[in-house]
C-alpha cells in the first residue's frame, strides 16, 4: 500500500474522543426522547464532561442523523369582543424575579385521527414551569376553570401578580375575571393579533408539540393515550428540560435554588 493512501486511510478514521463524544450524544438525544437539539445536547454535555466545542458536537449529529423536530402552526381562540378585553400589562416583559409574580397562559389543539383534544396550560415566567394544565375534548369554559383551579392551588391572594392570555373568548368572560379579582391577580392581554405578546406560552406550545406530538399523531389510538402523554411531558419539561433562558438548567432547578436562597 501507497504511504499515501495509508496516511489518508488513517486520518479518515474516527479517533477514539469522536467515539466517545458520538456514544455519549446518542445517550442524551435518547434521555430526551429525541427532543433536544445541538445546544441543549452541547449543554448536557458540558454538565457531565465539562467542556464541549458546540461546533464539533453539531458535526457528530448530523453525522448520526439525530435533528430536532420544526415547530408548526397555532390554534386561536379568538373570537372577537364577547366581552371585556383587559389592558396588556404585562407588555412583553417576560423576566420575573420571583416565582407567582407573572404567569402566561393560552389554549393549543391537537388534531387526531380519532378527533381533537385541547391543553390549556399556565406557565410561570420566573422558572419557567407548568404550574397547572387542562386537556380537554373541548376547549369550552370548564377546561379554563380546571386549568385555574389546578394553577391556583388553594392560594387566596396572589398580591398583584399578572396573569397574561390573548383576547380568546374565555378570558373576556365576566366569571373568569370575577376568580382572578378574588385571589388578587391582575389581568392581562395581548393586543389584537399579536401573537408576540404571549409569545413565551407560543413557544412552548410549539416546543411541546415538536417534541412529543409531530410526528406520533397515529400513536395515540385514543384520547386517554394522548392524556398521558401530555401528564408525561408535563413531569419531564418541570424536572428534566433545560432550556438556555434558565441557563441551561430545568424549572424545578430554578425554584429549588431561590427557596434554598430566601430561606
Amino acid at each position: 500500500m501507497a504511504k499515501s493512501t495509508h496516511e489518508y486511510n488513517v486520518k479518515d478514521m474516527p479517533c477514539d474522543e469522536d467515539m466517545e463524544l458520538s456514544a455519549a450524544v446518542k445517550a442524551l438525544f435518547a434521555e430526551s426522547r429525541g427532543r433536544y437539539g445541538y445546544r441543549r445536547i452541547t449543554a448536557g454535555l458540558r454538565k457531565k464532561y465539562g467542556v464541549v466545542n458546540h461546533k464539533r458536537e453539531k458535526r457528530i449529529m448530523k453525522e448520526l442523523g439525530l435533528f430536532a423536530r420544526i415547530p408548526r402552526a397555532k390554534y386561536s381562540s379568538y373570537r372577537g369582543t364577547v366581552g371585556k378585553v383587559a389592558p396588556n400589562l404585562l407588555n412583553r416583559e417576560f423576566g420575573a424575579d420571583r416565582p407567582y409574580e407573572k404567569w402566561v397562559t393560552d389554549v393549543t389543539e391537537f388534531h387526531l385521527p380519532w378527533g381533537k383534544a385541547y391543553l390549556s396550560p399556565v406557565l410561570d415566567l420566573f422558572s419557567r414551569s407548568i404550574v397547572g394544565y387542562s386537556l380537554s375534548r373541548s376547549p369550552d369554559f370548564r377546561q379554563t376553570t380546571d386549568m385555574l383551579k389546578k394553577a391556583l392551588g388553594g392560594k387566596r391572594d396572589f398580591g398583584g401578580m399578572i396573569l397574561h392570555s390573548d383576547q380568546g373568548w374565555q378570558y373576556q368572560m365576566a366569571w373568569y375575571q370575577a376568580i382572578l379579582r378574588k385571589h388578587n391577580i391582575r389581568q392581562s392581554m395581548s393586543r389584537k393579533g399579536n401573537c408576540h405578546d404571549n409569545s413565551v406560552m407560543e413557544n412552548f406550545f410549539g416546543r411541546m408539540k415538536t417534541e412529543m406530538f409531530y410526528g406520533h399523531e397515529y400513536e395515540f389510538g385514543s384520547y386517554d393515550e394522548l392524556k398521558k402523554s401530555v401528564d408525561d411531558y408535563m413531569v419531564f419539561w418541570n424536572t428534566e428540560r433545560i432550556q438556555r433562558k434558565l441557563n441551561w438548567i430545568a424549572p424545578h432547578e430554578v425554584l429549588s435554588n431561590w427557596y434554598a436562597n430566601v430561606v
